[in-house]
């Protein structure tokens, strides 16, 4: 069974950058597709990106589209999301995601494995 461990997150000012790393452990990295996450206070967990097995293929939620990087390195089983220009609304628990299946899903329930989270604070 894969294990996901997020870091990096934090607190910054508005229009700030940070980067969130998840290291993996486990089973072998490259088969999973990879993706990020995120819960507000009072809202649901969201879908943010997602990474294909190779890397080729990424997707991201609208709300980040442009601001958001996702990227991943099979040789150190570890999943990036650069994040620029953060924004108040960016405020979040920012959770890892490994799905099994072929494919970058946004619903929530059809990943398999996910990490503890990291807090990211954006203040105005």
């Amino acid at each position: 069974q894969v294990q996901l461990v997020e870091s990096g997150g934090g607190a910054v000012q508005a229009g700030g950058s940070l980067r969130l790393s998840c290291a993996t452990s486990g089973r072998a990295f490259s088969i999973y597709v990879m993706g990020w996450f995120r819960s507000a206070p009072g809202k649901e967990r969201e879908f943010v990106a997602g990474i294909s097995r190779s890397g080729g293929s990424t997707a991201y939620a609208d709300s980040v589209k442009g601001r958001f990087t996702i990227s991943r390195d099979n040789a150190k089983n570890t999943v990036f999301v650069q994040m620029n220009s953060l924004k108040p609304e960016d405020t979040a628990v920012y959770y890892c995601a490994a799905r099994f299946r072929v494919g970058i899903d946004t619903i929530m329930t059809s990943w398999d494995v996910w990490g503890q989270g990291t807090q990211v604070t954006v203040s105005s």
